[in-house]
């Protein structure tokens, strides 16, 4: 499975949660200002239980664009160990763009998003050919129902072996089915969207398939 490298410019975009980034096939770097005196415990909690994937890269000196050129200097090294990767800079900062483009014309898959939520690794399409985020789901929602439905989505995939749904619009059905036709599709759709961003389903087009064990 390809990994995802996330280069997380803080001092720009304030994370609250590492959650869509627990899956093997992500590793974070975390960019700090001068400014970055404190970081909420949850993230730092969430961070350590990244172990060996989750590292802090501390600018010690301020200055103009200082951290910009520290993440693109950590993010050429990735790219240079791992040519086959997919480089994510979660950061508002427009300015980044230009290197992103740069890097697709040397055919390497790279992407800024303002929010872990907005990576395109972790949307599965609509039924109408959209992404959703994994963050779609009501803020009705609890977050224990939402695991619930996923665990009961795993179960049935892994009892279906080679008869596994084999588009995104199959699987949205076979989920509905599962996890009572009465959810809204929101539900649906952000059960769709943590699935792939654990790695359980890896969505291609409208194609699917599985890493379910």
């Amino acid at each position: 499975m390809r990994t995802n490298h996330v280069f997380i410019d803080f001092e720009n975009v304030q994370v609250d949660s590492l959650a869509l980034l627990n899956g093997d096939h992500f590793k974070v770097k975390v960019f700090l200002g001068p400014t970055n005196k404190k970081l909420p415990r949850e993230f730092v909690i969430a961070m350590h239980e990244l172990g060996q994937r989750a590292e802090y890269i501390t600018l010690e000196a301020p200055g103009a664009n200082a951290l910009d050129f520290h993440i693109s200097y950590y993010l050429g090294q990735a790219v240079s160990a791992d040519p086959k990767g997919f480089f994510h800079i979660i950061s508002k900062d427009t300015g980044f763009d230009p290197l992103i483009q740069h890097l697709k014309t040397k055919g390497v898959f790279s992407a800024r998003s303002a929010s872990i939520q907005e990576m395109p690794c972790v949307k599965a399409p609509t039924s109408n050919g959209s992404a959703i985020s994994a963050a779609a789901e009501p803020p009705s929602v609890a977050k224990s129902g939402l695991d619930a439905l996923i665990d009961k989505a795993v179960e049935d995939l892994i009892r279906r072996k080679a008869s596994k749904p084999r588009t995104v619009k199959t699987l949205r059905n076979t989920i509905l089915s599962v996890c009572g036709k009465d959810l809204p599709q929101k539900q649906i759709d952000g059960v769709i969207a943590a699935l792939v961003a654990n790695g359980k389903v890896i969505v291609n087009g409208t194609k699917v398939s599985y890493k379910l064990t």
